[in-house]
């Protein structure tokens, strides 16, 4: 019965009804904000939490995207360079001269000249070459290589790599460090892994 009076009910007088409850909750609003004095009710903290929150995600989006229009480029050196003229290399000793910057060791014995990767074919650390052993050896685990790079004790389950070396237009030993031969592919005997002084 409740239901047929409340539908005869006139829309106007259900509005103003509505607007005058309206009216009276803002002023209950207002009077509890009074007595809060300058601190912030929950719904006003938790307001302006999520829109801190919308304005964060809004500036990382904002930011990857400006950042994505600047692409990640890596600038690597050249993988070729100029070692010197064969003269300047020893016969029998191994030069330490490009070890620090191009990971090279340059090797000339009575017959010619070669380069050797100084990476340990173990794990990839950088052997020392041992003068007075006459070997190269890595400290990380103890792999053993004679000078013309053949493993012979340790870990290292094969010989260090040959590089490219060849004699540019000016004279120089020009090695290309892109180009690798393996001791086990038969590549040392191939032109280019060992150059004929």
């Amino acid at each position: 019965m409740a239901k047929a009076e409340a539908q005869k009910e006139d829309p106007a007088v259900v509005a103003a009804r509505r607007q005058v409850e309206q009216l009276r909750e803002r002023e209950k609003r207002a009077r509890e904000r009074a007595q809060l004095g300058g601190l912030w009710s929950r719904r006003d903290v938790f307001g302006r939490f999520a829109w801190s929150i919308f304005a964060g995600f809004s500036g990382l989006s904002l930011v990857a995207a400006i950042r994505s229009a600047f692409p990640r480029v890596l600038f690597v050196p050249p993988s070729t360079f100029k070692a010197g003229r064969p003269t300047d290399f020893a016969i029998g000793e191994v030069s330490e001269k490009f070890k620090k910057d191009q990971r090279v060791w340059i090797i000339r014995t009575e017959e010619g000249i070669y380069a050797l990767f100084a990476k340990c074919t173990h794990l990839g650390c950088t052997p020392r070459w041992l003068t007075a052993e006459n070997k190269f050896k890595c400290p990380c685990h103890g792999s053993g290589f004679y000078k013309t790079g053949i493993n012979f004790e340790g870990p290292a389950p094969r010989p260090l790599e040959r590089l490219r070396i060849t004699k540019a237009e000016d004279g120089q030993l020009l090695i290309d460090k892109s180009v690798k031969y393996l001791y086990e592919k038969g590549d040392w005997s191939k032109p280019g892994a060992f150059l004929k002084v």
